[in-house]
């Protein structure tokens, strides 16, 4: 697997977030949805990483900086069919020392608060985030979770 910072040009990538999204927004409710779009993860101070096995996608992650030392970790996701094999976990220590490495102190999560989420939250929880309150903009929300952790 290859894990490279993605200029999100491309038509893989594209449609591998729309489906993103489109699931995202399926599993819910709107005032509930926080997933980026193209557009909100092209801002600068957004980093975007896209994992390749051979000419697909197999997942991607993103970290959006909060302030000088904290950064979100945004748009998490594996391929359908290629969960629970392993690019999650490989992905997501990728960002914690990129993350590391471009200074950030803490890197907090918001994920859903629903049985579909469980997976990303044992993940979150293997890797030593720790449940908090909402942070940044968030508000209190029934259907999300936040998580925080130390780099």
């Amino acid at each position: 697997m290859r894990i490279v910072v993605d200029d999100l040009s491309g038509p893989r990538i594209a449609r591998f977030l729309a489906d993103h999204v489109e699931q995202m927004r399926s599993l819910t409710p709107p005032e509930s949805k926080h997933a980026l779009d193209l557009d909100g993860l092209r801002r600068p101070e957004v980093t975007f990483w896209s994992a390749h096995e051979d000419d697909a996608v197999v997942g991607c992650g993103a970290i959006t900086r909060l302030d000088a030392g904290h950064a979100e970790l945004k748009s998490m996701r594996t391929a359908p069919g290629r969960t629970r094999s392993g690019i999650a976990s490989r992905l997501l220590g990728h960002i914690l020392t990129e993350a590391k490495g471009l200074g950030f102190t803490r890197l907090s999560l918001e994920t859903g608060s629903a049985e579909f989420f469980l997976p990303a939250r044992r993940l979150y929880e293997k890797f030593g985030f720790e449940y908090c309150a909402p942070f940044a903009d968030y508000r209190p929300d029934p259907s999300s979770v936040f998580m925080t952790r130390p780099l």
